[in-house]
């Protein structure tokens, strides 16, 4: 078996990082295209630095947004989930709605949600909570529904009741889907709101790059995307630590090299 030296693995972001941006500043190199189109790495560098502060302050809105977001769409999940588990009749009615909710495409919906909710924080945050909810619904639901029938026969054994049993036996045996929904979920997190900020609004790193764009300025277009990249990344990241520190019992089963 093959283990991995502990400074390769602290190295790997930046060696990956490092990788990128050599593809990126070679595509530059090789297709000369002007800045105007494809600016460079080291380009984007300077305007980020020069655009700093305004790219913090868009970006601290955006990740409020995202955030907030998760945490809604998150909680109407779960207890979708659950409702649908623990009660039959709520799935006939509730399953086929989600289902059909999946076939309008949730981009349609960002100006109608704009125009409910304004062109503040509420309609992206909305916007987001409707992108992280499905995942994050079907996931846990197909994880309550997938309970070891062994388990199941041991809790009727035990005479324990419905709620006991989804408390007890259900929930703890369906966190491991729970949890891919919820990376699922982080990983689309920030569509939602930069969706909803490109509609309508006056703030956020979607907004700063429709502005960067119409003003021509596409190093600081580049900066603000490479800023939610950045802030996609970290968050899935904490987001799957999290889960992992939560959920010891589910290791993971990677096959190793020998």
């Amino acid at each position: 078996m093959t283990v991995e030296p502990p400074w390769l693995r602290a190295a790997r972001p930046v060696l990956i990082a490092c990788g990128l941006f050599a593809i990126w500043q070679g595509v530059v190199a090789l297709t000369a295209l002007p800045p105007y189109i494809l600016p460079g790495p080291t380009r984007v560098a300077v305007a980020w630095f020069e655009h700093r502060v305004i790219i913090a302050e868009h970006a601290v809105l955006t990740a409020g947004e995202i955030l907030l977001g998760l945490v809604l769409g998150t909680t109407l999940g779960c207890a979708s989930a659950i409702i649908m588990t623990a009660f039959r009749p709520a799935r006939l009615w509730l399953l086929p709605v989600l289902v059909v909710s999946q076939a309008v495409p949730v981009f349609a919906l960002a100006p109608l949600l704009v125009l409910w909710f304004g062109y503040g924080m509420a309609s992206k945050v909305a916007m987001a909570t409707l992108i992280i909810f499905f995942p994050v619904t079907a996931a846990f639901h197909d994880g309550l529904r997938r309970t070891d029938p062994g388990w199941l026969d041991m809790a009727r054994a035990m005479n324990a009741g419905r709620w006991a049993t989804l408390h007890h036996v259900r929930l703890p045996a369906a966190l491991p889907a729970l949890a891919s929904g919820l990376r699922v979920a982080t990983a689309v997190a920030p569509i939602g709101a930069v969706v909803g900020e490109w509609v309508g609004s006056s703030a956020g790193l979607g907004y700063l790059m429709l502005h960067a764009n119409a003003r021509m300025q596409v190093d600081v277009m580049f900066a603000a995307l490479l800023t939610l990249a950045v802030m996609a990344v970290v968050l899935y990241f904490t987001i799957d630590t999290l889960l992992r520190r939560a959920l010891p019992w589910q290791p993971d089963s990677h096959p190793t090299d020998d």
